[in-house]
């Protein structure tokens, strides 16, 4: 099958061997220019150090970085933590929400560039390729799509090293660890390896940021975050942009040994993995969330939340930012978050977030309401009606069953019928 002609293609590039391949792979199989595009969305000063340089001299004709930390913080990660959205009860989907920030940018930059054609390196059995191509199909669905893995004869780090040799491609030969990682702002995952077999219990060399929760601290240490509409804002008073914020901490949670998770998950593609996280700051935005939540949310909007946050989840786990359905929810979630302001203190200590406090000016928990006393807000003498409507139906059916046999299928057993020896 003949290849598509392709003018100009803007890479999402990370720096690492795959990537640099790819660079000549590209120009090499389809004759196009490549731009290479590379997001710094926290994963590191190693991971961007001499990146441009590498590019260039593995046939790039442009990069381009940008810092997005601000806005994978502001517009990624706090919505998504108001929703509360955490994938299969433990993942709080560190890479899946990435994706979709990058891939916009590419698209953004194969538009300002002229460019025809956008490319990853994403392998074809994992969960990426899809978060990838569907912001893609979102977002300029002429552009034409390229995905090596899913094309070229390379199937091992050998090939690749023999292909960058090949092609003059600078890469640096080092120990490969036997871990695949992802590190951005929010988390850092560990997937292969020993890992692969879910009985084994991860090497404690394996993990790169949180310290053991037996190893942490012996005292415990107290954090205050204040909200604004759902946004934290600051941290023990002082203010702070939402990047810095989720950095500091992540500061805070690693050096107590928060935020870490063992989970087999079920990708999108169709299979089970195992994946190991380090959340640490995400771990706690969450859990002060959650309770400044509960002051200010009533019963009925709190617990369909919690319904529409699964599904929130899947969208974002299946690479689906960009649909009408996520954009609908998160106009929904912003409305609840019109009262979330006040803030929660909090307790870290040996791998748990303990909250010891929550204030907020909007709440709806009231002492004087609550107190049995007070019958200007609750008159005791309506329960008695309340329950009557409120079990009519169970009262209903038990009702008919008594008519029909003489007993509710509930009935306590007659224990006179049996006899003592």
């Amino acid at each position: 099958m003949s290849k598509p002609f392709i003018k100009k293609a803007v890479l999402a590039y990370s720096g690492g061997l795959d990537t640099s391949v790819i660079v000549p792979w590209l120009r090499e199989n389809y004759g196009c220019d490549v731009i290479c595009f590379c997001a710094n969305i926290g994963q590191g000063d190693t991971e961007l150090e001499g990146l441009e340089e590498k590019a260039l001299a593995s046939g790039a004709s442009q990069v381009v970085v940008e810092d997005l930390r601000e806005e994978f913080a502001g517009d990624f990660l706090l919505p998504m933590m108001q929703a509360g959205a955490i994938y299969e009860r433990q993942y709080l989907l560190g890479t899946s929400v990435a994706r979709p920030l990058i891939a916009k940018w590419q698209v953004a930059i194969a538009e300002a560039e002229g460019a025809d054609a956008v490319a990853h390196g994403c392998t074809g059995k994992g969960n990426d390729q899809v978060r990838f191509e569907l912001t893609y199909k979102a977002l300029n669905p002429t552009l034409k799509v390229i995905a090596p893995w899913r094309e070229w004869d390379i199937r091992s780090r050998e090939d690749a090293l023999a292909y960058a040799r090949q092609h003059g491609v600078p890469v640096t030969q080092t120990e490969k660890s036997i871990y695949s990682r992802d590190r951005n702002l929010w988390h850092l995952s560990h997937e292969g390896g020993i890992l692969e077999n879910p009985a084994n219990e991860p090497e404690a060399s394996m993990y790169q940021w949180t310290v053991a929760p037996e190893d942490a601290p012996d005292e415990p240490e107290i954090v205050e975050i204040a909200f604004e509409h759902g946004v934290p804002v600051a941290v023990d008073g002082t203010p702070l942009t939402p990047a810095r914020l989720i950095e500091l901490l992540n500061e805070l949670g690693a050096k107590h040994g928060i935020g870490r998770i063992d989970l087999v998950e079920n990708r999108l593609v169709g299979m089970k993995s195992r994946g190991v996280y380090e959340t640490p700051g995400g771990t706690i935005l969450y859990a002060a969330q959650r309770e400044l939540e509960s002051l200010c949310l009533d019963r009925d909007t709190a617990h369909y939340k919690e319904e529409i946050a699964l599904r929130y989840a899947e969208l974002v786990y299946f690479g689906k930012w960009y649909h009408n359905l996520r954009e609908a929810l998160q106009a929904f979630i912003a409305e609840t978050q019109r009262t979330i302001t006040g803030w929660v203190k909090v307790k870290l200590y040996k791998g748990n977030v303990i909250v010891i406090g929550r204030y907020s000016p909007h709440s709806l928990y009231r002492e004087d309401f609550a107190t049995f006393g007070q019958e200007d807000v609750y008159d005791q003498r309506d329960a008695m009606g309340f329950i009557n409507l409120f079990g009519l139906q169970m009262k209903v059916q038990a009702m008919m069953e008594v008519s029909d046999g003489g007993k509710t299928r509930y009935a306590a057993p007659d224990y006179s019928q049996f006899k003592r020896d």
